[in-house]
């Protein structure tokens, strides 16, 4: 999660409903069944992922759970595919309060403090190495970061998968292939400064108007999970899938951290163990899907080309990428970060 109100018109399969977006945002994108009492807590659920993709599945199963185990008193209404405005918006609108829960990539918690995300390109080769990692050390490391702006951060995050390169006009198989490549990149400063390295042509534009920039050729190519490229239907304006897998990412769910010291202790034992247990629920969702989303995707008309991780880790480390990075975090976060990946320099 790694990993983004309007958009609707240019974003087929995001939102359930046409029309304005007033219209959409003034009501909950996924309609529970509510119980005959008041429930005590009210609290709004914001995401950016399309209805759906597996992370927002579980996280209604994870929010109708609740709500039968506290017998009505906890009420999730869960606002997906942008609703509510664009990530960007979405943060702010969980820290301020006007919204208590949030599904968030830990890149898009860098505009904060860039230790917020410790997943540098190309530092876990497979998912025992994610695991490991993040529910370990690293991944502490982040949520305590986070959780100095104003949040309270779940322990377990929420599987976005290895991201890959996606383009309209041709595959890229070298860091050449990408000279000049318009592509683009979420609001993350990682990920600007990564295609900047490789020497494409990064824009930076919020996940909730990228199907637009592609239509409209704004921008000719971006870089996503094979869940979010399918779930967001990107094959519509998309042609070809690399499988760069250059950077693995991870969404947290962050609560209004006043909001959160207002529930009992015995509701927030009950909230966290759901979403624990949804979190892990989703991991194996993905593992069950990478076998085969491809298939599907080319049966939907995309072209699958592997790329060599070699020669873009060879092309950050000339330009400097890993030791600006290094630099950035410090050397003992940094000799953190590396305890999972091995040297990156």
């Amino acid at each position: 999660m790694n990993d983004n109100t309007s958009g609707a018109t240019g974003r087929r399969g995001f939102l359930t409903t046409a029309g304005a977006l007033g219209a959409a945002a003034a009501l909950p994108l996924i309609t529970l069944p509510r119980y005959a009492k008041a429930a005590e807590f009210n609290l709004k659920y914001g995401s950016e992922l399309p209805l759906s993709h597996p992370q927002v599945a579980r996280i209604k199963e994870a929010t109708e759970a609740i709500r039968k185990e506290t017998g009505g008193r906890v009420d999730i209404e869960v606002f997906a595919a942008g609703a509510l405005g664009s990530i960007t918006d979405m943060i702010s609108q969980t820290r301020s309060g006007a919204i208590q829960m949030l599904s968030v990539a830990m890149a898009n918690m860098t505009t904060f403090d860039p230790k917020a995300s410790l997943t540098i390109p190309y530092a876990f080769k497979d998912y025992n190495a994610v695991w490991a990692a993040m529910d370990g050390e690293l991944g502490a490391y982040s949520r305590r970061v986070i959780s100095r702006f104003g949040f309270h951060v779940f322990d377990h995050m929420w599987d976005h998968g290895f991201r890959q390169m996606t383009t309209r006009t041709k595959p890229i198989n070298s860091p050449d292939d990408l000279k000049g490549f318009k592509i683009r990149v979420a609001v993350v400063p990682m990920y600007v400064s990564l295609f900047k390295a490789l020497g494409a042509a990064p824009t930076a534009i919020n996940f909730s108007e990228l199907y637009s920039a592609l239509q409209t050729r704004v921008v000719d190519g971006q870089e996503n999970s094979l869940a979010l490229i399918d779930s967001a239907r990107f094959y519509e304006v998309q042609t070809h899938v690399s499988m760069t897998n250059h950077i693995w990412e991870g969404y947290v769910t962050a609560f209004n951290d006043a909001a959160w010291k207002k529930l009992p202790g015995n509701l927030q034992d009950t909230i966290k163990k759901h979403f624990r247990d949804a979190t892990l629920a989703q991991r194996q969702d993905m593992v069950a899907l990478s076998g085969t989303l491809q298939a599907q995707l080319q049966a939907k008309g995309m072209k699958f080309n592997p790329a060599d991780s070699a020669p873009f880790r060879v092309a950050l480390s000339s330009a400097g990428f890993y030791k600006e990075w290094k630099e950035k975090f410090g050397p003992e976060v940094w000799a953190v970060l590396e305890k999972y990946s091995g040297n990156l320099a």
